[in-house]
């Protein structure tokens, strides 16, 4: 079948031969035939995030320079305890990254701004993509360390 509809292409596998069909704008593919014309998602989002480290981040100091001497479980359940007083309006996500988070976007209430596939670690890139605007990640674990994410655009 050569006529697929707009946006798909027809591709073989390596690995066992058989036909798979790819969005040529997200580049997923998947084995049925496609029935409807592939769907073209921006390519940037932006988003805010709340970084804790740990002891077993890539670099266990916070943008100030401070060692952080927390375990990764520690990290975790300061992280839920943020997102809960978020979710429970007790406090805004951009006040508690501005005064919590180990990443230097803390400065900007978290905002990262807008970034495209390939700029962040793949955990933290495909919670990002995955959210809608204005929803908020559960914790996302990184060499960095653990986050939550709000996609703001």
């Amino acid at each position: 079948m050569s006529d697929l509809p707009p946006g798909w292409e027809k591709r073989t596998s390596r690995s066992n031969g058989k036909d798979y069909f790819m969005n040529i704008y997200t580049k997923e593919s998947q084995w049925e035939t496609p029935t409807e014309a592939a769907v073209q998602k921006s390519d940037k989002v932006t988003c805010s995030h709340l970084l804790v480290k740990h002891t077993e981040s890539r670099r266990p100091q916070n943008y100030k320079g401070e060692q952080i001497t927390r375990s990764k479980e520690e990290a975790l359940q300061l992280l839920r305890g943020y997102r809960d007083m978020i979710v429970n309006g007790e406090a805004k996500f951009a006040d508690l990254a501005e005064k919590h988070s180990d990443c230097s976007s803390a400065r900007r209430g978290g905002d990262l701004g807008p970034f495209g596939p390939g700029q962040m670690q793949k955990p933290f890139e495909e919670a990002s993509f995955a959210l809608q605007v204005g929803e908020m990640s559960e914790p996302i674990s990184t060499d960095s360390g653990v986050h939550i994410i709000l996609r703001t655009a």
